[in-house]
Order: C-alpha cells, then structure tokens, then sequence
C-alpha cells in the first residue's frame, strides 16, 4: 500500500465518527474524575489551613455515624419521597397543559396569564401560604414542589411546540396528514428536548424547594436536619446533609440526560 492510501486510511479511522464520540467520553469522564478528586483536594486543604470547615474526613466519620443510627436513611427518604412526588405530579400535568397552550390559541389565552403571574411569585414564597391553609403535614410540601416543577416544565413544553419549524408542518398537510397525526408525528418528536430540558431544571427547583420547606415546617428530611444542625453549629452534619443532595439531585439529572439521549438521538450534538 502506498504512503498515500495509508494516509488516507488513517485519515478516515481518524474521522469514524463512533471513535471520535468514544474518546469525547473518554475525555469527559477524565475531566469530571480529576474535578471532583481536585474539589475535595481544594475542601482538605481549606479545612486544614484555619477556614471554619470540616474537613473530609469528619464528613465521612459523621455520615457513617448517621447511618449506622438510622437518621440519614429517614431523612433521605423523607425527602426523596417528597421530591419525586411533587416532580412526577408537577411535569404530569406540565406536558399536556404546555401542548395545549402551544397547540390551540384558546388554551394559550386561558392558561398563559395565569402561568406567567405564577412564574413571578417564587415558589418558597409561596411556602407560608401552603402552610396556612395545608397544615403542616406533607400536603404543602409536595404542593410547593410540585408548583416547581410545573412552572419550569410547562413553559419549556409550549416553547417546543411554537418553535417546532413550520416547513415540517406545511410538507406533512401537503402530504395529506390531520392536525393528530402532525401532532404526534412532527410536534412531540420535535418538542421532546425542550420537555426533557425543562424536566431537568425543574428537577433542580424541587429540590431548592423541598430543602427551604423542610426549613420552616418538618420533623423529618435533609432541610431539617441542616436547620437542626445548624442551631449547634454542627458544621459535618450540615456538609453531610448538602452531599446528600447534591449526590441525589446529579443521579437524578443523569438519569433525565440518558433518557434525553436516548429520545433525541436524531438531534446533531457538539
């Protein structure tokens, strides 16, 4: 074989696009490994050098301590429960209503001032409220979250639908194809992002918003336990409590990217 052909064999190996993407997540996965190891290597050393931190390893001894007692399970699941509750009620209702706003110009009329009034009142705001009239059970937390993650879902939800490209639309009435079949061939395929995109922010709204009600009215949950925590200065149970969230709301966010992936392996990605 020529130097040429070699070359340009080699050329091509190069430009596989399934090696080109196995190495981007070769080099992604090295990236994020040598972040989170230099993060807690930069924790360390501020603990050590006199900032009024924990270091990792109280961390660590606090959270083994807190399972063994059974509290960081109880409060975990208090708060995981809430969270999924209010997120899956939240973007159960989101998805239709933002399709019918983005659908029908009669549904936009009714719904959308509502929405954006609702948008401009911060959830915790809405927290007192909840409480006044909810009681200071379970009921206003998932309220609240749920509030959340509806706010962020639906207005991403009727973005997809009026920012679907109208060229689809025209060739496929052309072709013959009812307002139903557009929908569900053209306009929920093409608004699957923006609704996944808008799940994962209100998934991160849920959270905030289950730590700041667990604040003001629980007896059990992370929020809680840092509200607790903090009256004794208790600074490892407070970081403990803030992993957990973290650990969880990241687990979370790359379950909804894998199945952003999945359902829009058709989009061109960097």
């Amino acid at each position: 074989m020529s130097a040429a052909a070699t070359k340009s064999a080699k050329d091509s190996q190069a430009r596989d696009p399934k090696q080109e993407e196995l190495r981007k997540k070769r080099l992604l996965l090295t990236l994020n490994i040598v972040s989170v190891v230099g993060g807690i290597a930069i924790w360390w050393i501020l603990a050590t050098i006199g900032i009024n931190l924990p270091t990792p390893l109280e961390v660590a001894n606090r959270f083994y301590g807190m399972i063994a007692n059974g509290i960081w399970i109880t409060d975990t699941l208090a708060s995981l429960a809430r969270v999924l509750t209010g997120f899956a009620m939240g973007t159960a209702l989101a998805i239709p209503v933002g399709f019918l706003m983005g659908w029908y110009v009669p549904a936009r009329g009714i719904f959308e001032p509502w929405i954006q009034f609702f948008r401009t009142v911060p959830p915790l705001a809405i927290i007192p409220l909840a409480i006044v009239l909810m009681g200071i059970g379970e009921q206003p937390k998932i309220f609240v979250i749920f509030l959340a993650a509806f706010l962020s879902c639906v207005i991403s939800t009727f973005q997809g639908v009026i920012n679907v490209d109208k060229t689809l639309i025209n060739a496929a009435r052309v072709l013959g194809a009812g307002d139903g079949r557009i929908f569900a061939k053209v306009v929920v395929p093409a608004s699957t992002p923006f609704i996944l995109v808008g799940m994962r922010v209100g998934l991160g709204s849920a959270w905030a918003t289950v730590v700041a009600a667990e604040l003001i009215a629980a007896s059990v949950g992370l929020g809680y336990r840092m509200q607790n925590a903090q009256i004794y200065y208790d600074m490892p149970t407070i970081f403990v409590s803030l992993i957990t969230i973290g650990v969880f709301g990241l687990f979370m966010d790359r379950i909804l990217l894998f199945a952003e992936n999945k359902l829009t392996g058709w989009q061109e990605r960097i």
